[in-house]
């Protein structure tokens, strides 16, 4: 059992991450994990390191400049920070492949930000429902007005393309979990 310290610290670190993201102060949020690691199952993608977190930022910041958060719920595990939320945004650049249809999204996710033994953050792992966020971006165009049509198909091509890709081996090629194991990460 984790101590009330050792959570205090912890949500307070979680809650400046969430903070920072929103101020899009990436120095201040890649500062809370001396390795950055991002794990997003449900498009089964990795980001890891400075760099490659630093990318993630600034693509998902074009595709949704103005992107929130409102958090739902915060609760606290042996190994990780748990946090229900609200993630919300407008669509004003392009999502991979999918060009920006203007539109809003809010979609609920939950993140598991996970710590070792020493009390580092050394993953956020994010759980949501690509369909819920697709169907709020490509959904939300008016399919009476042609001049829809055109990025309708688009928005369908990017779609396909994106979900051509290998998945991470790390989030595919995972062992069972027995009862006498300690919580994976």
């Amino acid at each position: 059992m984790i101590t009330e310290q050792v959570r205090q610290a912890r949500e307070k670190l979680v809650l400046d991450h969430f903070h920072d993201e929103v101020r899009q102060d990436w120095d201040d949020v890649l500062a809370t994990f001396p390795h950055p690691h991002y794990e997003l199952i449900p498009t089964l993608t990795v980001h890891d390191g400075n760099s490659a977190v630093r990318d993630y930022y600034r693509d998902t910041r074009i595709a949704f400049p103005d992107q929130d958060h409102e958090i739902i719920a915060l609760r606290h595990s042996d190994d990780a920070v748990i946090v229900e939320f609200w993630l919300k945004g407008t669509h004003l650049g392009p999502l991979g492949k999918i060009p920006p249809t203007g539109n809003r999204f809010r979609a609920r996710m939950t993140g598991y930000f996970i710590f070792d033994a020493n009390e580092t953050l050394v993953c956020e792992r994010v759980y949501f429902d690509t369909l819920s966020i697709l169907k709020q971006l490509i959904g939300g165009l008016d399919m009476k007005n042609p001049k829809n049509w055109l990025r309708a198909v688009q928005c369908i091509k990017g779609l396909l393309a994106m979900s051509s890709g290998k998945p991470e081996p790390i989030l595919t090629e995972t062992a069972p979990w027995t009862p006498t194991q300690q919580p994976r990460s």
